[in-house]
């Protein structure tokens, strides 16, 4: 039963924690957290994945991330609600844990483990993609490497480090897409100097067979498409853990989920659809925020889109070690991973599970340079419908935990979960429609859409 798992009482003080009181140390200033909750709703995926939904559905795309933005804003909201009543490096797995039972968070917790090895493997291959092709004397393969010790390291010298290295690439990201918005609306409206473009216009949203030149069906199939970019999201909340302040951090990254969406996401689907006609070649060829760059003259977007991905390549590599490891510890804790796991160093690292993780990021990338269309084309398939299970078991969680702080520590409930349960039951209900119409999509073939669409969010 869930209620022998008790939470913190209130005025406990910071120590009473899980993290803390098991050796991590809160080294995560509040800039960081702030930084880590904007930078993880951006995924990679975003700036090149798009392309695909967008050939798919057209403009209708706007719909299909509006519907799976909703989703993740109901979503992170109860893991926003139990998360700042136990902040914890294992999140919505020792939630599931106390809630349905361990097998739920031992699930769970390894599901998403390898979720995140994977993604070390296909982002150090994708970033090193792009260093080779600028420096080539460097090979792919000595790339990866470097990219991999370096973020490996950072991780190993405290989680400050990682802290102040998230910062920074989630800040280029943040500071990329906000002038990506800005330069295209002023585009859009005519008014930017300099720049003149035939092709850009608000008309573009219908003018091209329409708003849903696909039909409405194509809207879910572009859900399945974009919904693994939105991965992420719930980093904050790991990361809650090792803050100087865990509840007011998670109080505020569940709090300013909803614009982040909206801006980040739909704000720039928006330009780019605006800038340029759906159906227009150049998305699917060069990708279609380069395209769209590209569409007003801008000299060297090409070069431009190059750099801001391989910051989101480092992000994420540097993100997914992090949240890899603390997933590890958190398992080895409860006792589901090899103690090792759960040991700290004088700096409060995590050094067993984050050099696990690393190895098994190292063995991917070999597969990925040795087998990519058989072994990592697998594990990267495998990987792909782990967010909505995430997700789903966040929500089945979500129904139990609320009963169990009202009853052991009411104080605590700061964030709650609107219209609970009805609410709740209805995202589990849409999370359920979308895992069925993947599964038997036979006009789109939905199985396949969603192993490519895995695939292609992961990569960039």
């Amino acid at each position: 039963m869930t209620s022998q798992s008790t939470l913190p009482k209130a005025g406990s003080g910071q120590a009473s924690l899980d993290a803390h009181g098991s050796g991590l140390q809160a080294g995560l200033k509040n800039r960081h957290l702030s930084m880590i909750a904007i930078g993880g709703v951006i995924g990679a995926g975003l700036f090149v994945g798009s392309s695909a939904g967008i050939s798919t559905a057209g403009p209708g795309i706007l719909l299909s991330y509006a519907l799976v933005g909703t989703l993740v804003v109901l979503v992170m909201r109860m893991l926003g609600e139990m998360s700042a009543a136990n902040p914890t490096s294992g999140s919505f797995s020792a939630h599931a844990d106390r809630a349905l039972g361990n097998w739920a968070g031992f699930s769970i917790g390894w599901l998403y483990w390898f979720f995140w090895v994977v993604v070390l493997a296909v982002e150090a291959t994708a970033g090193a993609a792009i260093l080779a092709a600028w420096i080539p004397a460097v090979p792919q393969w000595g790339w990866a490497l470097i990219v991999m010790v370096v973020l490996t390291a950072t991780n190993l010298a405290s989680v400050g480090s990682y802290g102040e290295f998230e910062f920074w690439f989630a800040g280029i990201k943040v500071v990329a897409i906000a002038a990506f918005i800005v330069v295209g609306l002023l585009a859009v409206l005519g008014v930017l100097p300099g720049v003149h473009s035939d092709k850009a216009g608000f008309d573009n949203l219908v003018a091209h067979d329409g708003f849903l030149p696909n039909g409405p069906g194509a809207i879910l199939t572009g859900m399945l498409l974009v919904v693994f970019s939105f991965m992420g999201s719930e980093i904050a909340t790991l990361a809650a853990g090792e803050a100087e302040d865990p509840q007011r951090a998670v109080t505020k990254a569940t709090n300013s989920i909803i614009w982040r969406i909206a801006v980040f996401y739909l704000g720039s689907i928006f330009v780019v659809v605006s800038l340029l006609p759906w159906n227009d070649a150049s998305i699917t060829e060069k990708g279609s925020y380069v395209a769209a760059l590209d569409s007003l003259g801008i000299p060297h977007a090409g070069q431009i889109m190059n750099f801001i991905v391989l910051t989101s390549v480092l992000s994420c590599l540097n993100s997914g070690l992090y949240t890899a490891s603390r997933m590890a510890f958190s398992l080895g804790e409860r006792g589901d991973a090899p103690k090792s796991f759960a040991r700290t160093n004088s700096r409060g690292v995590p050094v067993a599970a984050i050099t696990s993780s690393v190895v098994f990021g190292f063995v991917a990338v070999f597969f990925n340079y040795k087998f990519p269309d058989s072994v990592f084309l697998f594990l990267v398939n495998s990987s792909g419908a782990v967010a909505l299970f995430v997700w789903l078991v966040i929500c089945l969680s979500q129904l139990r935990m609320r009963r169990i702080i009202q009853r052991e520590a009411p104080e605590k409930l700061v964030v709650k979960t609107w219209l609970y349960p009805y609410l709740t039951w209805a995202t589990i209900g849409f999370i359920v429609f979308i895992i069925g119409y993947m599964l038997t999509d036979t006009e789109h073939d939905g199985r396949e859409h969603v192993a490519r669409a895995s695939g292609r969010s992961i990569r960039l």
